[in-house]
């Protein structure tokens, strides 16, 4: 199990999460449970932290740890990667799960919400990695995806039910289970073979009951959804995210803007044609992404100029390499390139995901009373988020887990 070393880290440069612009000079506290202690002017920080070890960074940058809001551990997707998952036993399986968590861990995301994983095994993950048994992100899981019989991801684990009152059975189960969010899927998508993106695939009465329940019981929902007026509907009946939205309209934006319903793109999916190409997928789903490209592209930017709020999620493995960094961070380049803000991006990958979750006290930005979740870079990502190339170390609860300069790993 590793544990966290009282440290203070200096000669850095600081991107807190909060101010918008980085900060020369600060110091960062860090205490044996992981937490930060007290974080500004140097001087200021080693003055009250008093004798204890002291970490140069050599003038690099630290910024808050990343969250990618669309993960799937146990990724099903048609091809290599799905029958992987099919062919594994439920130890096996965690096994899997376990080695994307830590490449994703490795890749500078400190928290992941996990949007439909397979037979409950993200449920023992989550509890290996706060153990201390399993290096990982942090977790906070929906459990299983929900669709209708046939629909969207039920190739994939999701759970099929029919009617208003299936899936609140449903959805109960997968609270039960110790699901923190409700996942369920309310049109066609990229991976289904005998659907099309535009196909409505839930009733009305049926999101409202998962809605209805997941609510009453402290949940927000999140919606594969991609056609505008199925997205409406289930804005309207109380919907809390949209993930994908691969055809959103101006009109249909600015009523999630008013709504204050969020919006996780998963931009990269419909132009990953390389990755499509390494997992092995059939030719249908990758001509049917990589065509949704262009509507896609328009949904964000609808989405941007609007004022929806965004969070980063990449859908594919938050490690995949693609376009020689991450997923994660092509993913947030893209956000960039289709008009978000360098500022407005960079919070949408940390603090803004940390308040969807309802952990802005804990997580996503480097203040006093927060967990030690960072990472340090060369580059500074206040002008371009393509600095989180330049990364180099990661650091959850004030644990070293990379560090490709050797310089601050703790004991384990």
């Amino acid at each position: 199990m590793h544990t966290a070393t009282e440290q203070v880290l200096v000669n850095l440069a600081l991107y807190d999460g909060v101010d918008d612009r980085l900060q020369p000079d600060r110091g960062v506290w860090i205490d044996a449970d992981g937490m930060i202690r007290a974080v500004g002017p140097v001087d200021d920080v080693l003055a009250e932290a008093g004798d204890i070890r002291v970490v140069d960074l050599g003038g690099d940058v630290v910024m808050p740890g990343l969250t990618n809001m669309h993960v799937h551990l146990s990724l099903g997707l048609p091809g290599h990667l799905g029958d992987a998952v099919q062919r594994s036993n439920l130890a096996e399986l965690v096994l899997l799960m376990a080695d994307s968590a830590r490449r994703t861990l490795h890749a500078g995301v400190t928290t992941a919400r996990l949007v439909g994983e397979s037979r409950y095994a993200d449920f023992a993950l989550r509890k290996g990695i706060e153990g201390g048994a399993v290096d990982g992100p942090r977790i906070f899981t929906a459990g299983h995806a929900l669709c209708c019989t046939g629909g969207h991801g039920w190739e994939a684990d999701a759970l099929e039910a029919d009617g208003a009152d299936e899936f609140r059975r449903l959805t109960r189960a997968q609270i039960r289970a110790g699901a923190d969010l409700i996942k369920v899927c309310v049109s066609g998508g990229i991976a289904g073979q005998y659907e099309a993106i535009d196909t409505p695939q839930l009733l009305d009465d049926e999101m409202a009951a998962v809605i209805r329940v997941a609510h009453d019981w402290g949940r927000k929902v999140t919606a594969h959804a991609g056609p505008a007026d199925t997205v409406r509907r289930a804005v309207e009946l109380g919907l809390d995210c949209v993930e994908h939205g691969y055809e959103l309209t101006d009109e249909v934006t600015r009523l999630m803007a008013e709504k204050d319903v969020w919006y996780v793109p998963t931009i990269v999916v419909s132009r990953c044609e390389q990755f499509f190409r390494d997992s092995g997928v059939p030719g249908w789903l990758m001509d049917r992404a990589l065509a949704a490209g262009p509507r896609h592209w328009e949904s964000l930017q609808h989405a941007i100029r609007n004022g929806v709020p965004i969070a980063l999620g990449s859908d594919m493995p938050p490690h995949a390499g693609y376009d020689e960094t991450t997923a994660t961070v092509r993913e947030l380049e893209f956000m960039v390139d289709a008009g978000l803000p360098v500022a407005d991006a960079l919070k949408a990958a940390t603090i803004r995901p940390a308040e969807w979750l309802g952990q802005a006290d804990r997580l996503g930005s480097i203040e006093a009373g927060k967990h030690a979740d960072l990472l340090v870079l060369r580059d500074d990502p206040t002008r371009s988020v393509s600095a989180l190339r330049s990364l180099h170390l990661v650091m959850k609860g004030g644990v070293v887990y990379r560090d490709d300069h050797s310089r601050t790993r703790a004991p384990r």
